[in-house]
């Protein structure tokens, strides 16, 4: 599979020739299936919320358009070469569907990520109150938006034109665009929490080495000591790193692993690869921790229109709570959910 990658922010594009027969269509449709699937398995793996917030419309809307280029390809590899509404049809299309495809996805991660962090911080300076079914229509508004603007930028950007004016030139090849947009976002959260687990390593090991692990309310949860004078209003940033190091790590370690090795190795994956479902859930656990820490000051634990991760209960890694059925606990705990 041949890479078009990005070097600066005039996105020059760049075409890695290869022998690569279009006639892959069938190794392209196994890549989006096994996506596809992955999309699937962690929507049904992630907590059912009622709390409506802008990343989980996107994400929603990202399996769908997944599944809308999985049933193109199948249609084209089908039929081959078919007219419909007076326009011809082949092989080629599946390369071009893919190519637009990739590069919407790759010019997506900046502004995705923007917008979540000006909902997030509406949410928790409330300035904002709007109705259910109005919340609902206004995210679906702007996932709308924020799809058709990228796609009309890709589709008006020169350069683009002149990538895929020349692969229907050179009709073996398919080149697919790498975004280096997701390289700098990666790049950034892996360099912040290695300086937060720097700043604050002392206190991770030391609450690592008091973590204990048992089952409550039916659930698996692990638990460490927490101090006694702790209120539902937290107001310490330093107090609360540590444990949301822990929380983040706790669920994210291995993804952040691989983020590192990726970034290391300066491995290239297609963008269209890259945007998933995965991805954008570990964005926003890391964009919830950052907005609950900037503003512990006027974090009110108890008020559950506060923004709801579907994999870390943040909540539940600095509430002082009393277990009474665990043995020899003295002291109100943590509570962390596996």
């Amino acid at each position: 599979m041949t890479a078009l990658s990005s070097e600066n922010c005039s996105f020059q594009y760049q075409l890695h020739q290869a022998n690569q027969p279009l006639d892959g269509n069938c190794l392209l449709f196994l890549i989006i299936l096994g996506k596809i699937l992955l999309n699937i398995l962690t929507l049904g793996m992630r907590r059912k919320i009622t709390y409506q917030n802008f990343m989980e419309y996107f994400c929603i809307s990202l399996a769908f358009i997944d599944l809308l280029l999985l049933v193109n390809i199948s249609i084209i590899s089908y039929f081959r070469d078919f007219v419909l509404l007076g326009i011809r049809f082949t092989k080629y299309h599946i390369c071009l569907f893919t190519q637009i495809i990739s590069f919407t996805y790759g010019f997506l991660h900046y502004p995705v990520f923007l917008i979540a962090c000006i909902d997030y911080y509406l949410n928790f300076s409330k300035t904002t109150k709007l109705a259910f079914k109005c919340q609902k229509l206004f995210y679906f508004f702007i996932v709308i938006l924020i799809w058709i603007s990228v796609l009309a930028y890709v589709l008006g950007d020169p350069a683009i034109y002149q990538s895929l004016k020349a692969q229907n030139v050179y009709s073996y090849q398919c080149p697919f665009y790498i975004s280096i947009q997701s390289y700098w976002l990666s790049f950034s959260m892996v360099v912040i929490l290695f300086m937060a687990f720097l700043t604050s390593w002392s206190e991770v090991t030391a609450l690592v080495q008091a973590v204990r692990m048992t089952s409550y309310m039916n659930e698996t949860i692990l638990y460490f000591p927490f101090s006694s004078h702790c209120s539902y209003t937290l107001s310490s940033k330093k107090t609360l790193l540590p444990k949301f190091i822990i929380c983040f790590l706790g669920t994210w370690l291995p993804f952040v692993l691989l983020q590192v090795i990726i970034l290391l190795l300066k491995v290239q994956i297609p963008a269209f690869i890259e945007m998933n479902i995965p991805w954008l859930y570990f964005v926003n656990s890391f964009l919830i921790a950052t907005v609950y820490w900037f503003n512990c000051h006027k974090l009110n634990l108890r008020d559950i229109t506060l923004p709801v991760d579907p994999f870390v209960n943040w909540k539940c890694c600095f509430i002082p709570l009393t277990i009474h059925n665990l043995e020899q606990i003295e002291k109100p705990i943590s509570i962390i959910i596996c």
